[in-house]
């Protein structure tokens, strides 16, 4: 039995999320005895135990532990094997994969990528929703817009520029509780904000240590649950300015007293400059996000 196959790794990374034979079984659309087979002959050529028996479901040994970070590797380049077999020769037409934040993905992208499909019908977008930064280099994805600078080399990188944040709320918010003056005036009204402070949050902080932030009465990890807490009445929040400006319920208020911003970088590998679908892609996803940037430059 050939366990150096891509089919018994994939079943392996399946039960490791999964957490159950049965579980990576219907995922992969495979039988449970199929599933079982292929773990066994893994462990075998481990010659230990992959998994173990708890009341929570299959639990992954230390070796598996080892073991994932190598499968995943190899998932990411059967996928992007998968993707650039997909394309024709000179013809824009394939998969492309794109990584990006989660209020981006899914507040600002849809209306960019839209034209690029209806110009490019043999085109397929995957998007990958999420604030980690995916490996362009192991092909995780083709395409990635981040809010940090990429550090790897062999990327081609557009540093698009900087998305302002701007604090809003709704009008009847605002006609509740009055116009606060200051950032200090935000203290004893609803405010909305983070519960922990990720990666970029540290980062803003650290440029402006003096600036004082509330005690927040409506705190998520998640950036799409904050805008939709602004947007539903829970108090005055931070958001990108675009999305702020162009909902005709919220009102910006202290305009020009919030010192952050989001730097924005799109990246590829240097590989798929040649490549007609990322190509295409990459070129609209600049000009869509300069576009976004700038509709709320110009109007600062």
């Amino acid at each position: 039995m050939d366990t150096q196959s891509w089919d018994y790794y994939r079943t392996f990374l399946a039960v490791l999320e999964s957490g159950s034979l049965s579980g990576a079984a219907r995922r992969l659309g495979l039988t449970q005895p199929t599933v079982g087979r292929h773990i066994e002959a893994l462990e075998r050529d481990a010659g230990q135990q992959l998994f173990t028996r708890s009341q929570r479901g299959l639990e992954p040994t230390d070796t598996a532990r080892a073991m994932k970070p190598l499968a995943e590797a190899m998932a990411a380049s059967a996928d992007a094997m998968r993707r650039a077999s997909s394309e024709t020769r000179d013809e824009v037409s394939g998969s492309v994969r794109i990584s990006a934040s989660d209020v981006i993905a899914v507040e600002v992208l849809p209306d960019i990528l839209a034209p690029v499909m209806t110009a490019y019908p043999r085109l397929e977008l995957e998007l990958s929703v999420s604030d980690a930064v995916e490996d362009l280099l192991n092909r995780k994805a083709d395409i990635a817009l981040r809010l940090v600078e990429p550090s790897q080399a062999a990327l081609v990188v557009r540093h698009i520029g900087k998305i302002p944040i701007g604090c809003f709320a709704r009008q009847d918010i605002i006609a509740r509780f009055g116009v606060p003056q200051t950032i200090g005036d935000l203290m004893g009204r609803p405010t909305i904000g983070f519960d922990r402070e990720l990666s970029y949050v540290r980062d803003v902080l650290e440029a402006f240590p003096d600036f004082a932030v509330p005690g927040f009465t409506f705190r998520s990890d998640s950036n799409l649950a904050q805008l939709a807490a602004i947007r539903a009445g829970c108090g005055f929040g931070l958001c990108q300015r675009p999305l702020g400006e162009r909902d005709p319920a919220l009102t910006e208020v202290l305009h020009g007293q919030i010192p952050f911003h989001l730097p924005l970088w799109i990246a590829m590998h240097e590989d798929l400059r040649r490549s007609p679908r990322c190509r295409v892609v990459f070129d609209a996803l600049v000009k869509g996000m300069s576009a976004y940037i700038g509709r709320s430059v110009k109007g600062a």
